[in-house]
């Protein structure tokens, strides 16, 4: 029975009643894990990492008006190896009868010849080369509709006897393949933090403590994504893997707080003590890993506002479940804890703290010429936008297929042009001048598409042109065009005479089939058969064409898909637009602009997340350790990690995505600054007990369990992205993370101990108090103290206090609560 002769502190009650009602809570968590299992496959997942573009950008722009005005079919390049020709030809045409393909052509299915001239050696080298045959499909639909997509699983029956490579986005998912790669991750890691936890646990009861709760926690958030209705595929595939490594400590801390506090108190109080304590520590901890997330969601570029709020979320499950069901796992294995104690397999290193302090003035010089050189070959990593420069160690199938399809026949870097529609001069002189250019291997819209007879699909016909073209009666043409006058408001075409009143080829050729459909128009079987037929062929043309304000032009360059001369061209191909349209009213869309729009938002959010990263974790520095010195040393040991770590890429030359530097930047500063602040902490408070030297040895070998443990855990995770993953885009974020983390492990077990030695005189300068007022208490017996206490415990003392006293206390107490209690006569109910 308790009985409280002072008011507990806020965190003590809390504490308590998630201690005592653990039993309801296990049930809270199990309807919530329950729910989160079903509610994970409602989370939509966006693989087209340009919908995060700003919205002021041109592609992001072009692509809204080609969503809304254009059709875009699904298109496909199928290379089949070790065929003849014949046989290639008949497969094309079988491809071309599947239902759901609009077309199946050998070459090129842009730009290829249609005009009936005799092939040259040259027209048949860009479909076959050797024994390799180049088939280009068309479907009937957009790329993720469902006869596309069935389209496509007929193509692959057909051709699975032949050795085939199809180079396409139908029916490639890449949140499916991510997913299964992040299964294969979560397993190997698995395995990886068992044997990291076993390592360093002072019994084999607490892994399953551990493991428990982060799986509540990872399951919560995955089961939660759906609030934000859609995330993209980098959050999706790498949140779980990063949660993991990110907030294991904290899990960690509350484990050790709890066995301290058990040394001298029954299981009950020492959960209530262990979390009372943790709460407030725990969530001033998280901070620093929250501000760097926090950064991300600044940039331009949506992605990182995607990821950072994610991630923060999986922080924010990962503290509640250490703080609400860590407690009753506890509990539950405790007796387990007990039996199962094993030694520690940890060895003190206080003769690397001695090693470390000899060579301090070596130490920190060499780090100041590291970090003079990581800043100056870091700013030379030869970032890239897109995905086409960047080499994987594993590559999936529709990646090899494309590799092999594109060393075969050479890439495509297609270019959509939109401009306003009407003007069809202006766009055949415009599509002439693109041509004429050297970088340029075709460019085709409307006015240059030839039907018949040399005709274009705005050539604008006469009665009798029209006529002799179709093989329609001239006197039917003529009532036709007189129809189609009357209905335009040209009556003086009607009244003057028609022999020359020309009409665009297209709009004449659909105002008569639809006068056909009517029944005004009687046709011959013959008549109506190459009517239909060329009505296919137009009105595929038109919906992807022509829109209802703009039209749409198609440029293949014989460009990289990035780099300085593309994009300058980018820019040429906007003069020749402007000769003809105002410039505010031409969008050029494509991978090539997406790129380049990228690597504009890059050289701002670049600055925006290493300046408020750095700003955010010095805020919470300062508060910590109420201390200008100190947060800028830590500041730079962190930072010097990071010019470190991409001062490799720099040295190699080696492309790195440009989102793999934003991201690991804000993880590394976030999350590597604990390992910092975990070794000043503890060096600030054993200075005062013992001589600098001793307390620095002491407070890297009480450190070290901490850091090897988080540092191993992240960079592991890190490195199995890197090795697994076959997305480039996260391939870079896991193999500068592994390699970032374990740089920042080197330097806060190395270079910071030397730094916090030699700049003690330093920090103790600039140190700061933040004055609250006194609060004198007075109590005996068993007394839970969350504070600092001046005053006598049974002697004097004036520190920092987080525990259990035994005897009487009277005081001030300056911050935080304490609580007496008397020895309880038996447990409760729920212990």
């Amino acid at each position: 029975m308790r009985k409280d002769t002072e008011k507990p502190s806020f965190f003590v009650r809390l504490a308590t009643v998630i201690v005592d009602k653990r039993k309801l809570i296990f049930f809270l968590y199990a309807c919530a894990l329950l729910f989160c299992l079903f509610s994970r496959n409602w989370v939509s997942v966006c693989n087209d990492i340009t919908e995060y573009l700003p919205d002021s950008t041109e592609t992001r722009q072009g692509l809204t008006l080609m969503e809304e005005e254009f059709t875009t079919f699904g298109t496909a390049r199928v290379m089949v190896s070790h065929v003849t020709r014949g046989i290639a030809e008949d497969l094309a045409e079988q491809i071309g009868e599947i239902e759901g393909v609009s077309s199946a052509s050998l070459g090129d299915s842009i730009g290829a010849e249609e005009d009936g001239e005799a092939e040259t050696p040259e027209d048949i080298a860009s479909y076959f080369k050797g024994a390799d045959a180049l088939i280009s499909v068309t479907f009937a639909g957009e790329e993720d509709d469902e006869s596309a997509l069935a389209a496509m699983e007929a193509i692959r029956e057909l051709l699975a006897p032949y050795d085939f490579y199809i180079d396409s986005s139908v029916g490639d998912s890449q949140a499916d393949s991510l997913a299964d790669e992040m299964g294969i991750i979560l397993a190997v890691a698995a395995v990886i933090i068992v044997l990291v936890l076993l390592l360093t646990s002072r019994s084999y009861a607490e892994i399953p403590v551990l493991l428990l709760t982060f799986i509540a926690a990872a399951l919560l958030n995955l089961g939660t994504n759906f609030i934000f209705g859609e995330i993209s595929f980098v959050s999706n595939s790498v949140t779980v893997v990063l949660q993991l490594a990110l907030a294991i400590d904290y899990a960690i801390i509350m484990l050790h707080r709890f066995l301290e506090e058990r040394e001298h108190a029954g299981d009950r109080e020492a959960c209530i003590a262990a979390v009372s304590a943790a709460i407030p520590s725990i969530s001033a901890s998280s901070l620093t890993t929250i501000s760097g997330l926090a950064a991300m969601m600044f940039m331009q570029f949506q992605i990182g506002f995607d990821m950072g709020i994610v991630l923060i979320k999986s922080i924010l499950f990962s503290m509640l479940s250490v703080f609400t069901l860590m407690p009753g796992l506890l509990m539950l294995f405790s007796k387990a804890m007990e039996r199962t104690r094993h030694r520690s397999f940890i060895p003190r290193i206080d003769r690397w703290g001695g090693f470390v302090l000899k060579l301090r003035h070596v130490g920190v010089p060499l780090f100041i010429v590291a970090l003079v050189g990581g800043f100056f070959l870091s700013n030379r990593c030869p970032y890239v936008y897109g995905y086409t420069q960047i080499e994987t160690a594993r590559q999936n199938e529709s990646q090899v297929a494309e590799q092999r399809v594109s060393d075969t026949f050479g890439t495509q870097n297609v270019i959509a042009l939109l401009v306003p529609r009407g003007d069809y001069d202006s766009e055949k002189a415009l599509l002439e001048r693109l041509e004429a250019c050297d970088q340029v291997d075709y460019a085709m819209g409307l006015s240059n598409i030839e039907v018949m007879d040399g005709h274009t699909l705005t050539d604008a016909l006469t009665p009798r042109q029209f006529s002799e073209m179709t093989d329609l009666d001239y006197e039917l043409v003529c009532l036709l065009y007189t129809a189609y006058a009357a209905e335009e408001e040209a009556y003086g075409r009607i009244v003057g005479g028609l022999d020359d009143y020309a009409v665009p080829l297209m709009d004449m050729f659909f105002f008569a089939y639809d006068k056909a459909e009517e029944g005004y128009v009687d046709l011959d079987e013959g008549q109506e058969a190459d009517l239909d037929d060329l009505y296919e062929q137009l009105d595929n043309a038109r919906v992807q064409m022509l829109g209802e304000n703009y039209t749409r032009m198609l440029i293949n360059l014989n460009l990289p898909e990035e780099g300085a001369e593309t994009f300058a061209f980018l820019q040429t191909i906007h003069r020749e637009a402007e000769r003809y349209y105002d410039a505010d009213s031409v969008y050029l869309v494509g991978d090539s602009t997406s790129d380049y729009d990228l690597s504009v938002s890059f050289a701002r959010d670049n600055i925006m997340i290493s300046v408020l990263s750095v700003v955010f974790v010095i805020i919470v520095l300062l508060f910590t350790f109420q201390s200008v010195g100190l947060p800028i040393l830590l500041i730079l040991v962190i930072q010097g990690s990071i010019w470190i770590n991409f001062s490799f890429p720099g040295m190699a030359q080696k492309p790195i995505f440009f989102l793999s530097y934003l991201i690991v930047t804000a993880i590394q500063m976030g999350a590597n600054i604990d390992y910092a602040i975990v070794i000043s902490s503890w060096y600030n408070e054993l200075k005062a007990e013992m001589s600098r030297r001793e307390a620095i040895v002491q407070a890297l070998n009480l450190s070290f369990p901490t850091v090897l443990t988080s540092g191993s855990i992240l960079s592991s995770a890190g490195f199995l992205i890197a090795q697994i993953t076959t997305e480039p885009a996260i391939v870079g974020i896991g193999e500068c993370l592994c390699r970032g983390t374990l740089i920042s492990m080197f330097l806060v077990m190395f270079i910071l101990p030397q730094i916090l030695f030699l700049g003690d005189g330093i920090v103790e300068r600039t140190r700061f108090d933040l004055k609250v007022p006194e609060v004198a208490r007075s109590a005996h017996g068993t007394v839970y103290v969350n504070g600092r206490v001046r005053g006598r415990i049974s002697g004097v003392v004036d520190a920092q206090i987080q525990g259990v006293i035994y005897g009487d206390v009277s005081g001030m107490l300056e911050t935080g609560a304490y609580q007496k209690e008397e020895e309880p006569a038996h447990e409760t109910e729920d212990s």
